[in-house]
């Protein structure tokens, strides 16, 4: 999937020269955490809810120049380095970046212009969609050897049982040369497909039976 399908497009955004009072009411306003920084369709930079609580008067503590604080430009303290995605990136790649630079947010770049945006929220959305657990459906995790050729030979198993698959994960097992098979599939009762998976040889993970793998 990728990031041009599931991104924002109608993109709050702010100049420049916005102060610092109205992005803060610009964010509780439409209950957001992140506002880019555009001129002239142009990303300069970005602003979280969290720069601009920092930015704030004291509530504690007064000083002459609180008000000024206020009506000063996001400029003064937006983020100018900001770290961006292209609408043809993978959603996975974004959500590598967002765990990498333990960011909330990015900003979707094409030829320097904003077109897009997509938080962490969005991509959670998204991979809950493409692990299928959306819908009714079982968990079956099934550990195999590590070569080629065994994600076939475990998906002809479904297909004799007559079970849809929703999607499929793959990971390494605890085990040496081994991996693990996590298939989300079409059915409340799994016990057929793996009833048939470990009549194959395959050792089922889960589901289990008394808490040992079937």
């Amino acid at each position: 999937m990728r990031i041009e399908d599931i991104m924002r497009k109608n993109v709050v955004t702010v100049s420049p020269s916005t102060s610092i009072g109205e992005a803060l009411l610009l964010l509780r306003a439409k209950r957001i955490r992140h506002l880019p920084v555009v001129e002239h369709t142009r990303l300069v930079g970005i602003v979280s809810d969290r720069d601009l609580r920092d930015a704030l008067p004291s509530r504690l503590l007064t000083h002459e120049d609180d008000d000024t604080i206020l009506h000063k430009p996001v400029a003064d303290i937006m983020h100018k380095q900001v770290i961006t995605a292209h609408p043809l990136d993978f959603i996975e790649d974004a959500a590598a970046q967002l765990y990498e630079h333990k960011i909330g947010s990015l900003p979707i770049v094409d030829r320097s212009q904003l077109v897009g945006m997509i938080t962490e929220s969005d991509l959670f959305s998204s991979l809950i969609e493409l692990f299928g657990v959306n819908k009714p459906s079982s968990h079956i995790e099934v550990e195999v050897d590590d070569r080629a050729g065994m994600l076939a030979e475990v998906s002809q198993v479904f297909r004799e049982a007559h079970v849809n698959v929703c999607s499929v994960v793959v990971y390494p097992s605890k085990n040496v040369h081994k991996k693990n098979l996590v298939f989300r599939v079409q059915t409340i009762d799994p016990r057929i497909v793996t009833q048939k998976l470990s009549d194959k040889g395959f050792t089922v993970i889960w589901p289990t039976e008394g808490g040992i793998p079937l």
